[in-house]
């Protein structure tokens, strides 16, 4: 371990106790009492508020309240911070703004050496997303709904939500507890109990006009919602065995509401079980499209017929064109 990435580390150690000896530091990163007395002469020399406690069983005690000294990056890090800044360039995320500012400031805290590295990354990584035409990182050309930033905003404080969505010029408000905000092909999606019609429902974010907190006097209490959606739960129709390609497809993506449970300890086979909503057009074509993304390491326990006739039809149809 590098010096400067193992005094990271230490400080951060150091940070989280309120007393510590040399003894315990040469024995959680394995150095010689020298090296550790030396470590900690210098992260004092840096502005850590350390207290040396005299006596036998003495050591240091850290003051709190104290202005902490400015913490260093190792290459690896401002590396992996700026290639995870790079990897979510153009995905419609919310507090953009805010990735352009913590950029700008990484930049300005780094070496030109690592600015260097960093620019030569921006030129040649490119993500999924990722406009050639225009890499800039601190580029915000891709903005999301306005309404996202307020909605997690709103939800930090409360889930029980007054949310108004506008559908083909209709404006309707739904009291809602909000389970989940999740992102899925592109769309940010809220996932809520809908507390008037008492079950569940998706709400696209890009039809949200409006939010609210929802009165208290009008609220069902969380345990009662559960406890409504436990018996709401719908019967699986769909089980699915999967191979290790097809583990590794679903890896790829998989719908959010879907999961797999390993039935080996190796993880190369799992058996998947939902329910999909044949009466759904939009759904049953959805679900078609990525079982057969899952390709042929795939057996079928049980598939409603629906899904099952839609499925031949595709692969009759490829045959033909073969």
């Amino acid at each position: 371990m590098k010096k400067v990435e193992r005094i990271n580390i230490i400080m951060r150690y150091i940070n989280n106790r309120a007393h510590f000896t040399i003894s315990e530091i040469m024995q959680e990163f394995n150095i010689s009492r020298s090296t550790a007395i030396r470590d900690i002469r210098e992260i004092e020399a840096m502005g850590m508020p350390l207290v040396a406690e005299v006596g036998r069983d003495g050591g240091y005690s850290v003051m709190r309240n104290s202005v902490l000294p400015v913490v260093r990056f190792t290459d690896d890090e401002v590396k992996a911070l700026f290639i995870a800044f790079m990897a979510t360039r153009n995905g419609q995320l919310p507090y953009l703004k805010s990735r352009q500012s913590l950029s700008e400031k990484l930049l300005g805290l780094i070496s030109e050496n690592q600015q260097d590295d960093l620019f030569l990354l921006n030129q040649t990584l490119f993500f999924e997303g990722t406009n050639p035409n225009n890499p800039d990182l601190l580029d915000l050309s891709d903005l999301p709904h306005p309404m996202l930033e307020k909605l997690i905003q709103i939800l930090l404080l409360d889930s029980y939500l007054l949310i108004t969505i506008e559908e083909e010029k209709v404006i309707t408000p739904y009291p809602i507890y909000l389970m989940h905000l999740y992102r899925e092909k592109n769309l940010w999606l809220i996932e809520g109990f809908d507390l008037k019609e008492e079950k569940k429902r998706i709400f696209h974010v890009d039809y949200l006009t409006n939010i609210i907190p929802y009165p208290e006097k009008n609220r069902l209490s969380k345990k009662k919602i559960f406890e409504k959606l436990s018996k709401q739960e719908e019967e699986i129709n769909l089980v699915l065995e999967l191979g290790p390609k097809a583990i590794a497809q679903f890896k790829k993506y998989h719908p959010f509401k879907i999961s797999i449970s390993y039935t080996n300890p190796y993880q190369t086979t799992a058996i998947l079980k939902t329910f999909i909503h044949v009466k759904k057009p939009g759904e049953l074509t959805e679900m078609t499209n990525w079982i057969l993304f899952l390709g042929s390491d795939v057996k079928v326990r049980e598939v409603p017929e629906e899904v099952l006739a839609d499925l031949q039809g595709r692969l009759s149809f490829y045959s033909a064109r073969i």
